[in-house]
């Protein structure tokens, strides 16, 4: 898959459970891709799709971070957004490995994409338009809309002062 679309799902997924983890969740769902490049520029030879790309270690590294150390979910949103490129990868005809341990790749639905055809596209840009329509559903029957807040409302509702909502004003997130 190509980039935008690996930061497409790792960013609207991240953005709908917690908005401020996006960029780490990003900086993530690239990782596979330029770890192999700082691999090979330490002269070692490497495939790609091949070591960095392995799901169990990107499932090993989020529930490490989930269940026993992380800082604000910092390494859990890092290993999510690499967790959602090698799943992103696996729907493509190469597939990615399941471990070191096995020559076997992974593939959902077959692995019937090819990279930068229309199908990758339309995958992506799905799984964002589901996380705008989950995003509307929690601010419409919770008020709670876990993308932009609503500062002029917070400011009519009496909770931050007009100082706050001065500085707050044009932030997104």
């Amino acid at each position: 898959m190509k980039w935008v679309n690996h930061i497409a799902i790792a960013g609207a997924t991240t953005a709908v459970i917690a908005p401020q983890l996006v960029p780490i969740a990003i900086l993530g769902s690239t990782a596979p891709d330029w770890l192999e490049w700082i691999y090979k520029a330490t002269g070692n030879s490497i495939r790609h799709r091949g070591v960095t790309h392995y799901v169990s270690s990107w499932v090993i590294g989020l529930l490490f971070c989930v269940f026993l150390f992380d800082f604000h979910n910092i390494g859990a949103a890092f290993f999510y957004g690499g967790l959602t490129h090698v799943i992103a990868d696996s729907f493509t005809v190469m597939g990615v490995p399941l471990s070191p341990l096995s020559d076997t790749r992974f593939h959902l639905f077959g692995g019937r994409l090819r990279t930068g055809e229309s199908g990758e596209y339309l995958i992506a840009w799905g799984v964002v338009l589901a996380c705008f329509f989950v995003g509307s559903y929690f601010n419409a029957f919770t008020g709670w809309y876990p993308f932009f807040y609503d500062w002029a409302g917070l400011y009519d509702a009496g909770l931050i002062d007009a100082s706050e909502w001065k500085a707050n004003r044009f932030r997104f997130i």
